[in-house]
């Protein structure tokens, strides 16, 4: 029997400020973010403990919600520290807080009772049994571990009573167990499970025999190493329905590290997939405009990874091809002026003459040509440069709003 929800909630990460306006804007009902500390990304950009409270008085007030993620795995020494950033988090209120560990459960029981608390797929939930331990310790939420499949996780949303299912629906892949990986600490001594990976399963990797020290053997033809870690990235397009069948009710996309023309793309596609699904689940079917959306950002190829049991899906990237950038990202729509007047943040280099789109938060992509730059002093400029602010004119003109992202159009290389 299908399993009902008054709420299918789309959960985007929010590395910063910016991505967290970014994240609203383009659909996204909650997001995921941090503090200064104790969470696993801790090059992230993050919020500092005055900007949390901006943050979530920003996304109240547009009827998102906030989660913020303390989900380290602490040491003795970190006791007081964490018990005094529970205290300022049930002074934030945030709609959740993300935790893994534990003992940090246990305080944040005891010091914010007021905060609903959601479990981690770092505490890598894999079964009925420990949902239901982890429900019985009053956790409201389990984002289930990575390595199971629509099958087991229906099993686990069968088996709880009132425990919402959180699960990854888009995005990077750990090649160990929910995260659980100690890669980092042995080959860069920065803690993966503490916030630090430097993610070694994506470096390329060589054999080497013993008595031939210097002499590096590709283990497959590929000239550039084996990416013997390298998994693919999650794309769970092509089966919302099925994941909301199986008792799924936050979609979470993956990326607090990730950039804002990343952001924008993949929580505006899954925001128009997660409606359609929800307007007619037998008729539901995957846009081209979707597909041609996620091709077009930066991703090590698409897979459905453990979800649907095929083992073809959870192989590894080993030659690590990254698909032509078609577009660009090129900036930030700040104000629009007239209908063809614009006023953009820039990211990457414009002139006049470039190929430009516009990505609106509904619909397709429109596209246009820069005809005329204003640069940031008022004077005709021919090209603007990364972190300059202009005003460009489109020709034709195309509707769009602030915090819309521009695009410059690629044209493939010849070969």
């Amino acid at each position: 029997m299908p399993h009902k929800h008054p709420k299918i909630e789309l959960l985007a990460p929010a590395g910063n400020f910016e991505k967290l306006e970014i994240a609203i804007h383009y659909g996204a009902d909650a997001v995921y973010l941090s503090g200064p500390d104790f969470s696993l990304r801790n090059f992230a950009g993050n919020f500092s403990m005055d900007d949390l409270y901006g943050a979530v008085r920003h996304a109240h007030g547009k009827h998102v919600k906030v989660y913020v993620a303390c989900n380290i795995y602490p040491r003795n020494f970190e006791e007081s520290a964490i018990t005094d950033y529970l205290h300022q988090i049930g002074d934030i209120r945030p709609d959740a807080v993300i935790i893994a560990d534990p003992g940090i459960l246990m305080e944040a029981r005891r010091i914010i009772p007021h905060i609903p608390v959601h479990l981690s797929t770092q505490a890598n939930t894999t079964s009925r049994l420990s949902a239901r331990f982890w429900e019985t310790f009053g956790v409201r939420r389990i984002n289930v571990a990575r390595e199971l499949s629509l099958r087991e996780i229906r099993e686990i949303a069968d088996a709880t009573n009132a425990l919402e299912i959180e699960a990854f629906v888009h995005g990077a892949m750990c090649i160990s167990l929910s995260g659980r990986c100690l890669l980092s600490s042995f080959m860069a001594c920065r803690d993966g499970n503490r916030g630090m990976c430097t993610h070694p399963c994506r470096w390329n990797y060589f054999l080497v025999e013993e008595t031939r020290p210097g002499q590096y053997m590709p283990v497959s033809e590929d000239s550039r190493g084996t990416y013997i870690f390298n998994s693919k990235d999650l794309c769970m397009i092509d089966h919302i329905p099925e994941m909301i069948d199986a008792g799924v009710s936050s979609l979470k996309i993956e990326g607090r590290l990730k950039g804002l023309h990343y952001l924008a793309s993949v929580v505006k596609t899954y925001r128009e997939a997660i409606d359609a699904s929800l307007t007619s689940p037998a008729a539901f079917e995957v846009t081209a405009s979707w597909k041609k959306e996620l091709a077009g950002i930066n991703q090590r190829g698409y897979c459905t990874g453990f979800y649907l049991n095929d083992p073809r899906e959870s192989m590894p990237n080993y030659e690590n091809e990254k698909p032509f950038q078609q577009t660009l990202f090129a900036g930030k729509v700040l104000a629009v002026i007239d209908p063809n007047w614009i006023k953009v943040e820039v990211r990457n280099k414009l002139a006049t003459g470039d190929l430009i789109e516009i990505l609106p938060a509904k619909g397709d992509a429109r596209p246009s040509r820069v005809t005329e730059i204003i640069d940031k002093h008022g004077e005709p400029a021919a090209v603007v440069q990364p972190e300059d602010v202009a005003i460009i004119r489109l020709a034709p003109r195309i509707a769009c709003s602030q915090n819309d992202i521009v695009r410059k159009i690629s044209v493939p290389p010849i070969k």
